[in-house]
């Protein structure tokens, strides 16, 4: 039976099961409101995970997230006048392709500029 006569029967899609060879993968996403202390930060993370001769696939650039806020410019008299402010959050993704115990280590002492958000997962 395959995977189209699954559907049609069921309607739902089967998933595919890993299978024991699976490569491990840690994802880093990579958040910042300045661009440049970004960058910089990201290729810190790069060079340390190359420092261990591991695959690494990246920095993925993610569409950049932009927050708007209109305010009045005056309390009480001209409702018309508003000011508008944005906020910009640029990303990126960082795949680490079997990671070994060290480049862990490596990247959990690593210090980077405050105002860097990273997320990581282990896939």
């Amino acid at each position: 039976m395959t995977e189209k006569d699954t559907i049609k029967k069921t309607g739902k899609k089967v998933a595919k099961v890993a299978s024991k060879d699976s490569v491990a993968k840690l994802r880093i996403r990579v958040r910042a409101y300045d661009s440049k202390i970004l960058d910089a930060s990201v290729k810190q993370i790069i060079d340390t995970a190359l420092r261990f001769d591991v695959k690494v696939l990246g920095p993925i650039p993610l569409p950049t997230e932009i927050k708007k806020y209109t305010v009045n410019r005056s309390a009480f008299v001209y409702k018309n006048a508003r000011e508008q402010f944005e906020m910009r959050v640029h990303k990126r993704l960082i795949d680490i392709i079997n990671p070994q115990a060290k480049v862990i280590e490596a990247l959990t002492n690593l210090s980077l500029p405050s105002g860097v958000n990273i997320d990581v997962k282990m896939i």
